[in-house]
């Protein structure tokens, strides 16, 4: 019943928010009065409107968002919680992992470009080069923060390194890894509509730019918060599988 309390709180939090935002845009209309800046409601019905362009470009722009955090995921988390428990070989990755760690990933657009072609596996590149170094730090800090009586019990109970990883090692270090996660779904949309405003003809970055250069201001501010809400309905899920996954990680939250 508890749990069921704090979902709706959340839910109705949020949609407040989203009511206030609407209202105060609706007022900014009334002010400041103009084509350039379209009204909520012209938004909202652009948003619903049956065959609209948006939700086929929206749903490019999602797969290629949801391809690049399961390919960063399946590549971060085992390599991170491998590094964590072993030193000597953290010692040799580490300083590589520190030297392309800060480089932002946007200024291997034209390499990647260059290598990869003008379609979508070049933006999936691009996305998962940058989430991947996020969720691949936090997974190994996590690994390396495991308490040792967690490594003695396991050993004492027979456990070998499969069972340390399965049964001890990735469940503590899920919580993290959510947490990185829903992180890099903000990185990721920023990278996605960078990517998407290049020679592409498809994704809410490129309607976004070209409604821009047609003059299309509400076709551009639909898409605008088209991509807006795909990031908070991805981390609205991720948000909802750890309350399920780890909910035993919450157990000593302040409620």
């Amino acid at each position: 019943m508890l749990k069921q309390r704090r979902s709706l709180g959340g839910f109705s939090g949020k949609l407040l928010a989203a009511l206030v935002i609407v209202g105060l845009w609706q007022l900014l209309t009334l002010i400041v009065s103009g084509i350039e800046l379209p009204s909520a409601r012209e938004i909202v019905s652009l948003l619903f409107e049956p065959g609209n362009a948006l939700w086929f470009h929206g749903l490019i722009s999602a797969r290629r968002i949801l391809v690049s955090l399961g390919i960063a995921l399946v590549l971060a988390v085992p390599l991170g919680m491998y590094l964590g428990r072993n030193l000597e070989v953290d010692r040799v990755v580490g300083p590589f992992i520190y030297l392309t760690y800060p480089v932002p990933k946007l200024v291997f657009l034209p390499l990647v470009f260059v290598l990869l072609g003008l379609g979508d596996s070049s933006r999936v590149l691009l996305i998962t080069m940058t989430v991947f170094f996020q969720i691949l730090v936090t997974t190994r800090d996590a690994a390396r923060s495991l308490p040792l009586e967690a490594v003695y019990s396991i050993r004492s109970l027979g456990g070998g390194r499969l069972a340390f990883y399965r049964h001890v090692l990735f469940p503590y270090c899920l919580p993290k890894v959510f947490t990185a996660l829903r992180i890099s779904v903000g990185t990721a949309s920023s990278v996605l509509f960078f990517a998407e405003s290049f020679a592409t003809s498809t994704g809410l970055g490129y309607l976004i730019m070209d409604s821009w250069g047609q003059f299309d201001y509400a076709l551009m501010m639909a898409a605008i918060v088209a991509m807006s809400l795909l990031g908070l309905v991805l981390y609205s899920v991720i948000e909802v599988l750890e309350a399920r996954i780890c909910a035993w990680s919450r157990l000593g939250e302040v409620r």
